[in-house]
């Protein structure tokens, strides 16, 4: 492949990934709004489009067409930069992510990733320290959110702050401890390699997925990790209304507070990508031989989508049912009991491979 193809074929890749991604968490809102509406007997969008499918367009130009307020008192310059930098760091890490294998296409072979290539012997390669490279980037998206307290100048922006940037990187540890198991048994931090080591099954039909190969327990403290990276219910203490008014984002408006949000439900997405990848096998799936060709081509794609919808509608479930915690709970749960379950699993990991060697 030529340099000039190969700058095409990854703007292309960048233009269809971008667009599916901020599709997905335009939907993501109306599919939790619909969702937690049907959880407490009420309706959900309903009047704009079919069954309000119009909805995410409706909000996307009203928050184009809302006055866009600047509060006299902040630090104008970081009040500016901070939506933006939660937004690009957020829509970033996507890009080191692999969705599917190898397509060829009009003479020209590409795994169905921004950053993935194809060697020489044809197989999908990426970066071969991808999965650091993706921890890196999610974690200045707390750089956004400080700056955005502390620019706004307010008390209930600086609290929401820094309650979030001490629950980011408290969590941080745990969440990057429960992958640790994962590396041990994959023996690589290339996302495509951890997504090979998973091809196999038993007696030709269960995936051998490392959730099923002994790291259920990192599988349940990546979730909790993430739910509380991504400020979600219960772990949605620097946005709590009831203390904070609105936390790191009271002093924001239109597309800046848009800017916020949108990067919310872009990390969501890319924790479901990561925990797809890395514990169910990212784009493989049971093969269904009795299909044509040209349908099992699409099968990776279809896997792998279903596994993201699982996490996602996860994510809106648990906001449907438990309660905000408190936030001494809060850090208490991450440092007493998540941090030391996962050093655990990585003793026994360790000591299994080890063994297994």
């Amino acid at each position: 492949m030529s340099a000039l193809t190969f700058l095409i074929v990854a703007l292309i890749k960048i233009a269809i990934t971008l667009g599916v991604l901020l599709t997905v968490v335009a939907y993501t809102v109306w599919l939790e709004r619909k969702v937690v509406g049907r959880m407490q007997n009420r309706w959900g969008p309903s009047r704009v489009g079919p069954f309000g499918l119009l909805q995410p367009l409706a909000d996307g130009i009203k928050f184009l067409l809302k006055e866009d307020l600047t509060p006299p008192y902040v630090e104008k310059n970081i009040y500016l930069l901070a939506p933006g930098l939660a937004l690009i760091m957020a829509l970033t890490s996507i890009a080191l992510v692999p969705i599917g294998p190898v397509i060829h296409l009009f003479g020209i072979s590409t795994p169905v990733q921004i950053t993935g290539v194809v060697d020489a012997a044809g197989q999908p390669s990426d970066i071969n320290v991808g999965l650091l490279i993706v921890l890196g980037i999610t974690s200045l998206g707390v750089y956004g959110i400080a700056l955005a307290g502390w620019s706004s100048n307010s008390k209930y922006s600086l609290l929401g702050s820094l309650r979030a940037s001490a629950q980011m990187v408290s969590y941080e540890v745990s969440l990057g401890l429960s992958l640790v198991g994962v590396l041990l048994m994959s023996s690589t931090l290339s996302l495509s390699g951890i997504v090979h080591a998973q091809q196999s099954t038993w007696f030709g039909v269960i995936p051998q997925w490392f959730l099923f190969r002994g790291q259920f327990v990192a599988f349940f403290i990546y979730m909790i990790a993430a739910f509380a990276e991504t400020n979600r219910i219960p772990f949605d203490l620097p946005e709590a209304e009831t203390e904070l008014v609105a936390g790191y984002h009271t002093e924001y408006s239109a597309m800046k507070f848009a800017m916020f949000f949108m990067a919310e439900y872009a990390n969501m997405v890319t924790v479901a990508c990561i925990a797809s990848v890395m514990f169910l096998g990212g784009w493989t799936g049971p093969t269904i031989s009795f299909l044509p060709l040209a349908v099992q081509a699409f099968l990776p794609l279809v896997w792998f989508t279903a596994k993201i919808f699982f996490f996602l509608f996860l994510y809106i479930w648990i906001r449907g049912t438990l309660p905000r915690f408190r936030y001494d709970q809060l850090m208490a749960f991450g440092w007493k009991f998540l941090f030391p379950l996962a050093l655990a699993n990585v003793i026994v990991t360790a000591f299994f491979v080890a063994w297994r060697a």
